[in-house]
């Protein structure tokens, strides 16, 4: 008789939905990395794995990174759906994370141009999210996550960042694939009048400077804990794989 295997847990659960609907609508191909397994020094065995997949279209690439510690609670889940660097379709990205017996969540359409000067960008790429962006944010279970002004500062203000009780993590599940909904809308017909609004904005060389921002150690203080899980050498190459989109080997990453 074999083991049945184990039902995922609701952070990759929730992880898994968004990955395989992002794969079944852009049919994005796969490409290897040095992390099928990712391992560090202070516990056996493997503690995650990494997936990149890359498209030609105007989604260019879709990161998952995984990071499974029992010993220490840890089930940490990271999808990011990147659009093209030259084009307007904002960044899709969900975490989902348990530690011990919390929870919590990050979702967002990360912004490619600044809202306030640019209404039609804003009114049709975000727009359509506040009702979903209200339901969630009246959920039982959730709290305020812990993020400072300059981390905000580089998201939308459609931004779901959230401690959760498992109900309410589950309870996004319909919240996250709404996001994703729209987002794969915008990535299949992209709205002219808001493509229009933002040409002159230099967008690849805006991206390449937000991407920076967004996965530096200066402002978001997790990969110091991904330091001690998986050793600096690998979390710069991590790092790097978020900033470009593409693997490059730990020894080149620094």
């Amino acid at each position: 008789m074999t083991d049945t295997p184990a039902p995922p847990s609701p952070s990759a659960a929730l992880s898994d939905a968004v990955l395989d609907r992002l794969l079944a609508a852009t049919g994005l191909r796969e490409v290897p990395t040095p992390w099928a397994e990712l391992t560090g020094a202070a516990f056996p065995g493997p503690v995650g794995s990494v997936r990149c997949f890359h498209g030609d279209g105007p989604v260019a690439s879709v990161v998952r990174i995984s990071l499974v510690v029992p010993p220490v609670g840890l089930d940490s889940h990271m999808v990011f759906a990147f659009g093209a660097a030259d084009g307007p379709l904002p960044h899709f990205t969900l975490d989902a994370v348990r530690t011990g017996d919390a929870y919590a969540f990050h979702l967002d359409l990360v912004q490619r141009t600044d809202l306030a000067p640019h209404p039609a960008y804003t009114d049709r790429v975000y727009g359509p999210l506040t009702e979903h962006h209200a339901h969630a944010e009246a959920l039982p279970g959730l709290s305020p996550a812990h993020i400072g002004p300059r981390q905000r500062s580089l998201m939308s203000p459609w931004m779901l960042v959230h401690r959760a009780d498992e109900a309410a993590l589950t309870a996004i599940g319909p919240v996250a694939a709404a996001y994703l909904d729209h987002w794969l809308a915008l990535a299949a017909d992209f709205p002219a009048e808001a493509a229009e609004e933002v040409k002159a904005t230099d967008l690849a060389d805006r991206d390449r400077r937000v991407r920076a921002l967004l996965f530096s150690r200066e402002i978001d203080p997790v990969w110091d804990r991904v330091d001690r899980l998986l050793g600096a050498p690998t979390t710069d190459a991590l790092r790097a794989l978020l900033i470009t989109g593409r693997p490059v080997p730990p020894e080149d990453a620094a």
